[in-house]
């Protein structure tokens, strides 16, 4: 049994309460998922800018009665004390991960960015220690490394920020950094690569590329690439997040606190192989697909060029072992995706 096993059968006999901020979005649903299917007591907290109520609806058929009852829901936005103040109440575990995502959303928008990126995670931050959280487990982003050139990317060497959505997320670190040192509150960042996996919103100007493409050749829409195609980025499945945040709340090792964390499998997909990739699993599920090319359009603005995480430091300390690469992951979510986007 490995340590992420075990600590969910310890959950389950000894159950905790959890906050899970950005709840009705793609992470915090799948987060929601995991802990109530091993018992445990949820505080979900959104204001639907980003989440979905069919999140949810999808989260209560997938669970016993019992445990969805094991569910509180509150509608509010982490850019007022008050609310945060109200869901951290009596909470063992925040899950931080509400954030408006997205780099271009950034550079069209970035006060509205730094209004939730910031000044919500400061909040969310303050309530969660004033109400003695045991532990705040929070969304960074692998888009801090930033123009650093060294691959895999390591925690420590990190270079400038490329758009808005990276200085807000950098900040972020260097809060949980201040309140470590100044309030001995227990922090943890953890950088997501990128991350795909069932309930990932296909929709919109921001989607992420896999659903967007599933989404696109399904469709018989266009599949637009950015650049060459030989962009490279370290994909990561749902499961191996929900693995990290686990873990990351309920580390005993004291070494392993106030840390950030790649959260990744240390492998780079170029663009062109993903489209590929996504092609195979969809035409042995729908015929008719395997004419299909993709369009070449210009690079996008504040992208970087290649993306992969070292990740021995979560090996290492929170005893993180990835369960899931590309293939597998794709393997495992293309039914859903399949289901849900056509």
């Amino acid at each position: 049994m490995n340590k992420y096993n075990k600590i969910l059968t310890e959950l389950q006999t000894h159950p905790k309460t959890w906050l899970i901020t950005g709840v009705a979005g793609f992470i915090g649903s799948n987060l929601l998922e995991t802990l109530l299917r091993n018992n445990q007591q949820v505080v979900g907290l959104d204001n639907f800018s980003t989440g979905h109520q069919h999140n949810f609806d999808q989260v209560k058929d997938l669970v016993s009665t019992e445990q969805w009852a094991n569910y509180t829901f509150i509608e509010g936005d982490i850019r007022d004390p008050d609310t945060c103040m109200k869901a951290c109440n009596n909470v063992d575990y925040v899950l931080h991960q509400a954030a408006l995502g997205s780099v271009p959303r950034s550079i069209e928008d970035p006060i509205t960015t730094n209004e939730n990126n910031i000044s919500g995670f400061l909040n969310m931050l303050v309530a969660a220690k004033k109400c003695q959280v045991k532990r705040f487990v929070y969304a960074a982003s692998s888009s801090t490394y930033g123009d650093h050139p060294d691959l895999p990317k390591v925690e420590d060497k990190i270079g400038n920020p490329l758009s808005p959505y990276a200085v807000t997320k950098l900040v972020n670190e260097l809060y949980a950094q201040v309140f470590a040192r100044t309030y001995d509150f227990n922090t943890i960042g953890l950088r997501y690569f990128n991350i795909f996996g069932q309930r990932q919103d296909p929709q919109g100007a921001y989607a992420a590329v896999i659903p967007k493409w599933v989404a696109s050749l399904l469709k018989g829409e266009a599949v637009y690439i950015n650049g060459d195609g030989e962009t490279s980025r370290d994909f990561c499945y749902i499961e191996n997040v929900m693995q990290m945040n686990i873990l990351a709340a309920t580390t005993e090792n004291k070494e392993a606190s106030n840390q950030v964390y790649n959260v990744a499998v240390n492998h780079r997909t170029s663009l062109n192989e993903l489209f590929y990739f996504i092609q195979e699993k969809l035409i042995a599920r729908v015929p008719g697909l395997s004419e299909v090319q993709p369009v070449y359009r210009d690079f996008r603005a504040g992208d970087v060029r290649h993306s992969q995480a070292d990740i021995s430091k979560a090996q290492t300390l929170l005893g993180y072992q990835p369960t899931h690469v590309i293939d597998e992951g794709l393997e495992e979510a293309m039914d859903w995706y399949v289901k849900d986007l056509t």
